[in-house]
């Protein structure tokens, strides 16, 4: 899958855009601040109908204007397809695809996959569970529409129970309807993670290994849930805290809670890395996840690359780029400050590329 061209209006501080891409390599050079960001955001939003910076949908529209606007072309199994989003203050964001609107957005994840790595990723690592807990989700869902069903119903069903615990209700025919969905759910997201852990896994040591270079620093995944235990059930595992949550006034045990533990050398990444080791087992992740997407998909994702050599030593900058300029990876956008690493990236993918300067949320061709 390519992206062909997109065209941006009112988006961030994006005025009015329009680009065509190169089917290989993509790069955005400027200072920071400048708008590089937020073109890769355009693109992340028409996959994800949100943004990865966390804005809401009405912070992303350009300040004095009263929309945004995001359209692109995908070349996707060999047809060309149209994607449009428009965002306005007030109402519900319309995406549509090939002219016709989405009624349940969901229904979209998936289809145009991407992988994005940039600055925030640390948060993943040193930041709450609920950071590495929307990794797991945001990979996962792309290849496993059934886990998003899991996920929304389990969500739904889980507001409902914490409502009931902040009224205090004592009727317990409806704890028991509602957690028997809450069990339901909660099964089959279970089963999906410890999978897709296990199997990013070996993946992912290869990623670090190559970039790492010298193989003295050993990294591990490993899924943290309390439905690991033997013969564990939500149910069981509700019933058991259920004097607890009646304190608390919400739900103390789950999926909600599990969280992904990332280690080094047997430690707990977050506490014993560097900022070069986190940023480099981010980075070993994103590329990790784009692999697991492309081997389980009939699609290869877009891969959006911002800004990821920032605080990292020469020799790993050199590992990275002999990495994403290999056979195994599709399209590519990347963002820097630096040309020299930007020439180095094109140089030794030998193909057609693209090369832009940005300046205030404008692009020019270089």
């Amino acid at each position: 899958m390519t992206l062909k061209e997109i065209q941006i209006t009112g988006f961030k501080n994006i005025a009015d855009a329009r680009l065509e891409f190169s089917p290989n390599v993509n790069a955005l050079l400027g200072n920071n601040g400048m708008g590089k960001s937020n073109l890769l955001d355009a693109i992340y939003f028409l996959s994800f109908c949100k943004s990865f910076s966390g804005m809401t949908d009405s912070q992303v529209i350009r300040r004095g204007d009263d929309f945004a606007m995001v359209r692109a072309v995908y070349l996707r199994h060999g047809i060309d397809e149209q994607l449009s989003l428009g965002i306005t203050p007030g109402r519900r964001k319309s995406l549509k695809r090939q002219g016709k609107e989405y009624q349940r957005l969901s229904a979209h994840i998936g289809a145009f996959p991407l992988v994005l790595s940039s600055p925030q990723d640390v948060d993943i690592i040193r930041g709450a569970s609920d950071e590495r807990r929307r990794l797991m989700d945001m990979v996962i869902s792309q290849t496993d529409p059934l886990y998003l069903d899991a996920l929304i119903r389990y969500g739904r069903a889980l507001d409902q129970r914490n409502r009931m615990l902040r009224d205090a209700v004592t009727d317990r025919s409806l704890f028991a309807a509602v957690e028997l969905q809450m069990d339901m759910a909660a099964t089959a997201i279970h089963a999906a993670r410890s999978s897709w852990v296990e199997r990013l896994t070996a993946i992912f040591s290869r990623y670090y290994e190559a970039i790492a270079g010298d193989g003295a620093e050993h990294v591990a995944l490993s899924y943290d849930s309390a439905l690991n235990a033997p013969g564990a059930t939500l149910t069981s595992l509700l019933d058991a805290s259920r004097r607890r949550d009646e304190a608390l006034r919400h739900t103390s045990t789950g999926p909600h809670r599990d969280d992904l533990e990332m280690l080094i050398d047997g430690m707990p990444m977050r506490r014993a890395a560097s900022q070069g080791q986190c940023k480099t087992y981010a980075i070993a992740l994103r590329l990790a996840q784009y692999e697991f997407l492309r081997d389980n998909m009939s699609l290869r994702p877009l891969l959006l690359l911002d800004d990821i050599f920032d605080k990292l030593d020469a020799a790993r900058v050199e590992r990275i780029m002999e990495l994403v300029a290999g056979d195994g990876f599709g399209q590519i956008f990347i963002t820097d400050t630096n040309r020299t690493h930007l020439d180095e990236i094109m140089r030794r993918t030998g193909s057609d590329y693209s090369l832009w300067h940005v300046d205030s949320g404008a692009f020019a061709p270089l």
